[in-house]
Formats: C-alpha cells, structure tokens, sequence
C-alpha cells in the first residue's frame, strides 16, 4: 500500500485562498478535498447538491 501524499506549501496556500473563498466570499459548503498520487493535483469538490467543481 502506497503511503498517501502530503500536500506541498504551494499547494496548502492555494488550499487555503480557494477555501476561504468558497466559504466566506461565496457561501458555499467544501464536501471533499484530495490530493490524486499519479498527478500530485490537489482536487475541491464544493458548493450546494455538488454543482460547483475546483
């Protein structure tokens, strides 16, 4: 089993900008956040009935 990837500092200040923005600018509720191990992308799924993708 293949130990899960932690995110770089780049990609946690990315994290954190997008958040905030989701959830105080725009209101809209974070369901998943990953990170693919093939590509190192870090992925959000977000926003209401899963309408909106980052």
């Amino acid at each position: 089993m293949q130990r899960p990837l932690m995110p770089t500092a780049d990609q946690l200040a990315s994290l954190y900008r997008i958040s905030y923005q989701l959830t105080f600018a725009m209101l809209q509720p974070i369901h998943l956040i990953c990170v693919d191990m093939r590509t190192q992308n870090v992925y959000v799924l977000a926003g209401y009935d899963e309408e909106l993708e980052f």
